[in-house]
């Protein structure tokens, strides 16, 4: 299998940022590292390319996976067969809301994350 470029446009402290860093992590895959709270270019770059604003998003081999858990990233590399499956555990809940964001009750289920 070739290594896949990864760009991975995270927020420095949250649960779906560190869920994807997990899988990343979990496969061995090289990855950037783009914080998108510290840097307004990187944030720029991330809704240039995924064309909607929210995080965590992942470009690999110049596909964008937009606003993705660290379980969707994990799908996708499988089904992709980028990588093959693997027993290890993450280190860190890889679905998991960041402290700051919680769903509002009146949010339709199909947009709560």
């Amino acid at each position: 299998m070739a290594t896949p470029k990864v760009i991975a446009y995270l927020k420095p402290v949250c649960g779906w940022s560190n869920g994807v860093r997990a899988i990343l992590k979990k496969y061995n895959l090289e990855y950037e590292d783009r914080d998108i709270i510290n840097d307004p270019r990187q944030y720029h770059e991330m809704v240039t390319k995924s064309r909607q604003p929210l995080s965590p998003c992942v470009e690999i081999d110049g596909t964008i996976l937009a606003d993705v858990s660290g379980d969707e990233v994990e799908a996708y590399l499988l089904e992709k067969v980028i990588v093959t499956p693997s027993g290890v555990k993450p280190d860190v809940p890889t679905n998991e809301a960041c402290a700051d964001h919680g769903t509002p009750v009146n949010t339709p289920s199909m947009f709560r994350r």
